[in-house]
């Protein structure tokens, strides 16, 4: 069933793959206005400068740091970590020790979640019916739904808030403390805070796959109740433990493998010209990629719950049709 559902996910996503290009879409344009501020600002420190030509031909640290020194808002997160696999390590890095994005994001963050909040109806609908629904159908779906899981969405910050601001202090600001008190291994000491890195991943990766078997829960079934769809998606995890782990295993592989990709394909710094934008369209494939990989996540635990409760033919709402009536048959003409 694991490998089943794991298959069906990305038949899923396949078939719906315009969704996928439609979401990447409405991110880069949600990011561009940002970039070009960013850039803007890059211009003005350079000006006509004999060092922007340096600048350009490829990374110039000595002006790198100067200009980060002496950056404030959103010019702040022009760091050397942006470039290239160092992007995905500096992602990973900043859940796992807990550091929150720049206050200058928070704001792009903000409206990229209430964003992925909304479309995540309309996908999940797609997922579950197994069949095209047109624009006007996602859109309803999507619309219909967005309350319930902007509710859902609150309960799972303020699970995530919980755990980032009491479980992580506790976990590396006092029990790490205690135990390597009297440690004087290094070795024996990283070992510890690979320890509780492992026991803080588990508790962050068991509220995602629950918020996540929630959200279908609240789709697949038409819920009302966000808390509803999270106490029934926690049953369903307690009864079907190894199914679950199992495909989220599976998910967790393949999106490695992805890194694994992305860490030996990366590019690095080039100067200008058709290189560039090489590099650019890099960069976006990879994204696609993931934001693919993301989208598997829901449409194979979709396909998983769909088998284990018998909800093959779905059971929400049915799509939004066009008004049987003459006036209609004429403008479909």
């Amino acid at each position: 069933m694991i490998i089943a559902s794991w298959i069906s996910g990305w038949r899923r996503v396949a078939q719906a793959l315009g969704m996928a290009a439609g979401v990447h879409a409405l991110s880069f344009l949600l990011a561009l206005p940002l970039a070009t501020l960013v850039g803007d600002r890059i211009a003005a420190q350079l000006g006509s400068s004999v060092e922007a030509g340096a600048v350009a031909d490829g990374v110039n640290n000595d002006w790198w740091s100067e200009f980060t020194a002496q950056a404030t808002g959103l010019s702040t997160t022009f760091t050397p970590s942006i470039i290239g696999f160092a992007s995905t390590l500096d992602t990973l890095s900043r859940v796992l020790d807990a550091r929150y994005p720049p206050a200058a994001l928070m704001a792009l963050l903000g409206a990229y979640l209430a964003l992925w909040t909304f479309l995540s109806g309309g996908l999940l609908d797609r997922y579950a019916r197994q069949r095209p629904i047109r624009a006007h159908g996602f859109f309803s779906a999507a619309g219909r739904l967005f309350f319930r899981l902007a509710r859902l969405t609150a309960i799972a910050g303020l699970l995530y808030w919980l755990l980032f601001a009491y479980v992580h202090p506790w976990l590396f600001a006092e029990a790490l403390k205690d135990v390597t008190r009297t440690v004087g291994v290094e070795r024996t000491t990283f070992f510890w805070r690979l320890f509780f890195y492992a026991i803080f991943g588990i508790a962050l990766i068991t509220i995602n796959v629950a918020v996540d078997y929630a959200r279908i829960r609240l789709v697949v079934e038409d819920r009302r109740s966000a808390l509803g769809a999270l106490r029934a998606a926690v049953r369903f995890l307690w009864h079907h433990p190894l199914h679950v782990i199992g495909l989220y295993a599976l998910n967790g592989a393949t999106f490695v493998l992805l890194l694994a990709l992305w860490s030996v394909a990366a590019p690095g710094v080039y100067g200008p010209g058709m290189m560039m934008w090489l590099v650019f369209a890099a960069g976006q494939l990879y994204l696609f990629a993931r934001l693919a990989l993301k989208l598997h996540f829901l449409a194979s635990q979709t396909a998983l719950f769909q088998a284990h409760l018998a909800h093959a033919r779905y059971s929400a709402a049915p799509v939004q049709a066009w008004p049987e009536s003459p006036a209609a048959e004429l403008i479909a003409r």
